[in-house]
């Protein structure tokens, strides 16, 4: 069982790439090969076959899943990318926080 230190719903900045730079919001983590789905990043054309009677083919674009590894969770309160830290409360909850400002993720 391997772990991906983003969830979904995070915003997140890419740092490797053709898409270095661009920040979005993470749609779906494949945990077992530690890939995820970013909105808008890694567009990639994707032959789409007509399924019913009048439904239309042709070639549309969708956001092909990448390695966790290459993006960064976005920290909007120090407005750069972090990595994640954890803080336990004394009842024992665990929170993500920002390795840098310290701030709730």
């Amino acid at each position: 069982m391997s772990k991906v230190h983003v969830k979904t719903g995070d915003t997140v900045i890419v740092m490797s790439g053709k898409d270095k730079g661009k920040k979005g919001k993470v749609l779906a983590v494949s945990p077992k090969e530690g890939k995820i789905i970013v909105e808008k990043i890694n567009m990639v054309s994707k032959h789409v076959k007509p399924r019913k009677m009048g439904e239309q083919g042709g070639i549309i674009k969708a956001e092909g899943a990448f390695y966790a590894c290459k993006a960064q969770i976005y920290c909007s309160s120090c407005k750069k990318p972090s990595r994640v830290a954890y803080s336990v409360a004394e009842d024992g909850t665990k929170t993500r926080i920002c390795a840098k400002c310290k701030k709730a993720l």
